[in-house]
């Protein structure tokens, strides 16, 4: 891998053909160490770069673990010639391993586990200490971190209760809203529309009733026109002032039926009663011009006389 890292080196941000020379010699160091051929690769731009990429990742690696590789076995060295030099002391006192009774072997064995377990390097015991004191610091922290973490639990237990509790309310009002205003509303659109229908008839008729009295109307000027064509200019002023007290007799006589037609401009829900009545009104207007007219014709002839 030393030639590897030397030519990645070596042409880190250079051009492709550098870094195909790269690819190949680290595909073959790879593929070496695993008893493997090197399988057929399409050199494109695209993988060239992302197996130089992938080159680099594993040289960084591999340098990282060869650091680490040569730290334990420095390590093991020592604990070797540590143990070497354990034994030897223990076997000239006379406490060599096979002269010690079974359960001292396996406190020591145990001792070891622990050891091993607390990842300390040897069995002192200040070594335990400082590795009980830092397990007591994370035991600690993670205390803390769980109530947190209770505390925070139980906050959101409350919020999600009282969201539950206004959900459920929410719902019985909107149920209690339905019943209390949907279905009157669903009743009422009902009236309001047969309403709307029977408006819609009424408008018809009153246009209808509209037309027929202005063309009525219509008529009467071009007959009232024709009066004051035939207008005499031998008319006295006597004739006038009898005629105008005439005219407001009249008017007073026709003001009841006048009133009574207006009352019925609010027409009943019953068609048919308010098309007679308007009808009867209709006559008894008419009548009363008819008279009307008549008087006012036996006037002008009275005065031509």
């Amino acid at each position: 891998m030393s030639h590897v890292s030397n030519d990645l080196a070596a042409v880190k941000g250079g051009s492709d053909a550098a870094r195909i020379v790269v690819v190949k010699a680290w595909l073959n160091s790879q593929f070496e160490a695993v008893g493997r051929e090197v399988p057929n690769v399409e050199y494109t731009h695209g993988n060239i770069n992302h197996l130089y990429n992938l080159a680099i990742a594993s040289q960084a690696k591999s340098q990282a673990a060869t650091i680490v590789a040569k730290d334990f076995r420095r390590k093991a060295s020592e604990y070797r010639a540590q143990g070497a030099r354990v034994r030897e002391i223990l076997e000239s006192a006379g406490m060599s391993q096979d002269s010690l009774p079974s359960d001292v072997v396996s406190s020591a064995q145990v001792v070891a586990n622990v050891a091993n377990l607390l990842n300390i390097r040897d069995t002192e015991l200040s070594s335990f200490l400082v590795a009980m004191g830092d397990i007591s610091l994370r035991k600690s922290e993670v205390e803390e971190k769980r109530a947190k973490a209770q505390m925070e639990s139980n906050v959101l237990l409350d919020y999600t209760r009282k969201a539950i509790q206004k959900l459920t309310y929410l719902k019985k009002l909107l149920a209690e809203l339905e019943d209390d205003v949907v279905v009157p509303c669903e009743s009422l659109m009902e009236n309001w529309k047969t309403n709307m229908e029977v408006m819609a008839i009424k408008e018809e008729q009153y246009k209808k009733k509209y037309k027929d009295s202005e063309i009525r109307w219509l008529k009467r000027q071009q007959d009232a026109s024709e009066m004051l064509l035939k207008y005499n200019p031998k008319i006295s002023h006597r004739d006038l002032v009898e005629m105008a007290e005439h005219r407001k007799e009249l008017e007073k006589m026709t003001k009841p039926v006048l009133d009574a037609l207006r009352s019925y401009q609010d027409l009943p829900p019953d068609i048919a009663l308010a098309s007679l009545a308007i009808e009867e009104k209709n006559r008894q207007f008419e009548a009363a011009e008819r008279r009307l007219e008549e008087v006012l014709q036996s006037a002008l002839e009275t005065s031509d006389v």
